[in-house]
């Protein structure tokens, strides 16, 4: 396949459609001309062999002498029609009107080539349209009538001339407003596919562009845009891996301090045990909320849904942490609703979800986590608040951003999870301060996958 650079496709594109456009113009024009003129002399020609054939009909004896025969001309292109009278043999017996130098050379025309219907002779350097009909007067004579075109002609040729140079003129105007046109539309192009280029690169830096077109100018700012994304995205990401780095950090340093302890035998090694298998089951618990998270980002969840009584999910949840909340004086108050709240979701994601949440409350709750779990108005409710101090007004409307950390906060990944799974199954989640903060979960029932 045969590639173009835009500025030449378009060029040749506007040029060849312009000529195009105007060779039609011009070739029906001329037609149209040439066609007018022909059907007016033929009608002159017919009026000329009728009042031809009625002076002849008069009777007058000597058409030289006499008054001649006169046509009106006609009343477009103002040519006057001539007629003659040969014999059987084609020679010239008399003149009705016109020259008769031409009316001889019209005979000798006839004498040797024969003349039909609407035929252009040339004569003296001008040119006829001629006619030949049979004499009505005289047996074996013939009334020639002809009108002079040279005029006419003339002019056709001068109207083409004409054409030809509007032709020429507008071609090399759609030459230069083509190439200009082409360049106004391939620079602004150029320009945004290097832009693009610069950050395949890495680049990321926005640029200003001023483009005439809406649509050049949409497409300038959605590539800033994109360009703005991508270097947010960069930083968090940035920051996100700084944070899991420090996070890991932390419990290696205790694992291998209390290895080493083992090792030289400085701490007893029973007691520097349980901290290594404290410190590798936190480990263990972030690299599986990264790998999580990262699964969370396809289209759907993996695995079939079941229907899960949100209730028991939730006190499934607060019995795996309870010992958490025990050793930080945090009780737990239940609102739930007597019947089920069902719910199609996958039970590992359920637990990632409301799991998360808790945890999260548990770390900031001063002595309450208050779980809520109701069935409103067809949706599912869930709602998870503690009495502690709240969302700062600066991280909460980042709060369940992938690679945010906040104030306090650990590996910043928790909450971008359960936001995570509650979108994936069509649920809404957000976040709010009330005495405490508050994390609020609102499902469909009747979600789809």
């Amino acid at each position: 396949m045969i590639k173009w650079h835009i500025r030449r496709r378009v060029l040749v594109t506007l040029i060849g459609f312009s000529c195009a456009i105007l060779l039609i113009v011009a070739l029906a024009f001329n037609l149209t001309m040439r066609g007018y003129i022909r059907s007016r002399v033929a009608a002159q020609l017919t009026t000329v062999q009728e009042s031809a054939s009625e002076e002849r009909r008069g009777g007058r004896p000597e058409w030289e002498g006499g008054k001649p025969f006169d046509e009106k001309p006609d009343r477009v292109t103002g040519v006057r029609g001539k007629a003659i009278v040969l014999d059987s043999e084609g020679n010239l017996l008399f003149v009705m009107n016109g020259d008769r130098g031409v009316g001889e050379e019209l005979a000798s025309h006839f004498r040797e080539f024969g003349i039909t219907k609407n035929e252009v002779v040339k004569a003296g350097g001008n040119s006829y349209v001629v006619s030949v009909e049979k004499d009505p007067v005289e047996e074996g004579q013939l009334l020639l009538v002809y009108v002079d075109v040279t005029s006419l002609t003339a002019l056709t040729r001068q109207v083409n001339l004409m054409l030809l140079m509007v032709i020429c003129a507008a071609i090399v105007l759609s030459i230069l407003l083509s190439r200009h046109f082409a360049r106004s539309f391939a620079g602004p192009v150029q320009r945004l596919s290097a832009f693009a280029e610069e950050i395949g690169g890495g680049d990321l830096t926005p640029r200003e562009f001023r483009f005439r077109d809406v649509e050049l100018d949409a497409l300038a700012a959605s590539m800033n845009r994109m360009a703005s994304e991508l270097q947010g995205a960069k930083q968090k990401q940035e920051t996100f891996f700084q944070n899991v780095s420090h996070e890991l950090r932390t419990p290696l340093t205790s694992i291998r301090g209390n290895a080493e302890g083992i090792v030289y035998g400085v701490m007893e090694p029973q007691s520097a045990a349980k901290v290594i298998l404290s410190e590798s089951d936190k480990l263990g618990g972030m690299v599986e909320d990264i790998l999580y998270l990262s699964r969370m980002g396809r289209a759907a969840p993996e695995g079939a849904a079941e229907m899960l009584d949100l209730r028991e999910v939730l006190s499934l949840c607060v019995s795996e942490q309870h010992a958490e909340a025990d050793s930080r004086g945090v009780a737990f108050r239940y609102d739930f609703d007597e019947a089920p709240v069902l719910l199609p979701i996958r039970e590992q994601d359920a637990q990632r979800l409301f799991g998360n949440l808790i945890s999260n409350a548990i770390r900031y709750a001063r002595s309450e986590v208050r779980l809520a779990c109701h069935t409103e108005d067809g949706d599912v409710l869930v709602r998870v608040a503690d009495d502690g101090p709240g969302i700062s007004a600066e991280d909460l409307p980042h709060v369940f951003e992938r690679f945010y950390k906040g104030k306090d906060g650990k590996h910043g990944i928790g909450l971008a999870i359960a936001h995570s799974v509650a979108e994936a199954y069509g649920g809404i989640i957000n976040a709010r301060n009330e005495n405490g903060a508050v994390f609020e979960v609102t499902f469909p029932t009747d979600y789809q996958q």
